[in-house]
């Protein structure tokens, strides 16, 4: 009876576990670029692919408003209350922190009563567009692992735009259209993430999904990046691995999760109704309390570490690649062109490390009993080739087998290694100290 019983509440809490929480929190592992192993060589190092752990980015963002003196409060003004629009007695003053509403209020801590916002100015000049640009900037490549999480305190826009940069915000292209009537804000037909496929994921499309009038209950709006994810790695993200092949095999797609900058464009404030209400504008206007984008460093597979310092975002890089994304071989290993790691073979990756320069590897040192090295790929190490004189080893630092080291010689001698025991084992591996 108490068997059947536990196995019961087993299985209830496997059934709410996988409901409450219908998506991993961590894909792969990925947070180790090398370690070391143990060859006939001695230690050397592994390498495999890496990346940093995915966090909450806004930590690290800076904001802009356009234009810049569209928050409201200077001067004060009233506004309607969110639950109704008819009372309007509330305040907003910039030069009270009570009745304040500045954009840094999009990013503080959540879960307080009454909530912070955000919150721009009214609608006051109708029937001039009531619209706001607001940038997030990172100064610094980020891949989105993911949804872009936008929680109104207001209505939700009748009309927005989710715009991204990959060139810190010199251009701007599109990444979704929210609407009430998308035919008509856009002449583009509604579509939601769940009309997608693979082949499609890509397509930009307009949804009606996340913009209702302005007495709606809910308040948040949605990027899905994870919906998109499932496409490639099944609608519970356990087939990772064909998710991680189409990364590195599909530059597009990897570029599709990958921005700069952020631009969210609020073009129509909620309305709720099909015509303006003239005499009480003050019930329209934009209110933002939280935005949430979580994402990593973009470091190309090559660092872990992405480190915060003097307000700029850089990568910590291995594999001997530099650069603010690791982007580049490192001085004297450009022996091969720089290029990223790669996710496969599941779960190690190929770290693709950047190789000795032709040029450097001559100064790798074989004490004089050679003057040609080599660079062995799976070891990332350079070894010496052709030891002369009796010699052996990475850097020709043993002796050959039947060869003893030779006490009276320095190491650069080239008698170092004499005498021919008929292949005495006791110095087979005799090195020089």
């Amino acid at each position: 009876m108490y068997l059947s019983r536990f196995l019961s509440i087993h299985a209830l809490w496997v059934t709410v576990s996988s409901v409450m929480q219908p998506y991993p929190l961590v894909w792969g592992h990925y947070d180790v670029c090398k370690t070391q192993i143990y060859t006939e060589e001695g230690k050397v190092w592994d390498y495999m692919a890496c990346q940093p752990e995915s966090t909450d980015m806004t930590k690290y963002l800076k904001v802009k408003l356009d234009p810049p003196d569209i928050t409201c409060g200077d001067p004060p003004e009233t506004f309607c209350a969110m639950g109704n629009p008819y009372m309007c007695n509330n305040e907003c003053d910039a030069s009270t922190p009570e009745l304040a509403h500045p954009p840094e209020l999009m990013f503080d801590f959540e879960g307080r009563h009454p909530s912070t916002f955000w919150q721009s100015a009214t609608w006051k000049e109708y029937p001039k567009p009531l619209q706001v640009n607001i940038t997030l900037s990172w100064s610094k490549t980020i891949e989105l692992t993911d949804n872009i999480v936008i929680t109104f305190e207001s209505g939700r826009p009748d009309q927005m735009i989710l715009e991204k940069s990959l060139d810190y915000g010199r251009t701007w292209q599109p990444y979704q259209y929210y609407a009430t009537d998308c035919l008509d804000a856009f002449h583009m037909d509604p579509k939601s993430v769940k009309d997608l496929s693979q082949h499609t994921v890509l397509e930009i499309i307009c949804t009606e999904e996340y913009s209702t009038g302005y007495m709606t209950n809910s308040k948040i709006i949605h990027f899905e990046i994870k919906d998109r994810f499932a496409f490639f790695a099944g609608p519970w993200l356990r087939n990772m691995a064909s998710l991680y092949g189409q990364l590195d095999t599909t530059k597009k797609l990897r570029d599709f999760f990958t921005v700069t900058d952020l631009r969210i464009r609020l073009l129509r404030p909620a309305v709720g109704e099909i015509f303006v209400d003239e005499l009480h504008l003050a019930r329209y206007f934009y209110a933002i309390s939280d935005i949430k984008v979580h994402g990593r460093c973009k470091c190309n597979l090559h660092a872990t570490v992405c480190v915060y310092d003097n307000s700029k975002l850089t990568c910590e890089c291995e594999h001997n690649t530099t650069g603010p994304d690791c982007g580049k071989c490192k001085k004297n290993y450009q022996g091969r062109p720089w290029s990223p790691g790669s996710y496969l073979p599941i779960p190690k990756g190929t770290a693709n490390t950047c190789i000795p320069s032709i040029s450097s590897i001559g100064n790798c040192e074989c004490f004089g009993h050679s003057n040609r090295c080599s660079y062995i790929d799976l070891l990332n190490t350079v070894i010496c080739v052709s030891c002369k004189h009796n010699t052996r080893g990475q850097h020709c630092e043993l002796c050959r087998l039947g060869y003893f080291r030779n006490a009276s010689a320095q190491l650069d001698d080239e008698n170092v290694c004499i005498g021919q025991f008929h292949y005495n084992f006791s110095y087979c591996f005799v090195p020089f100290e």
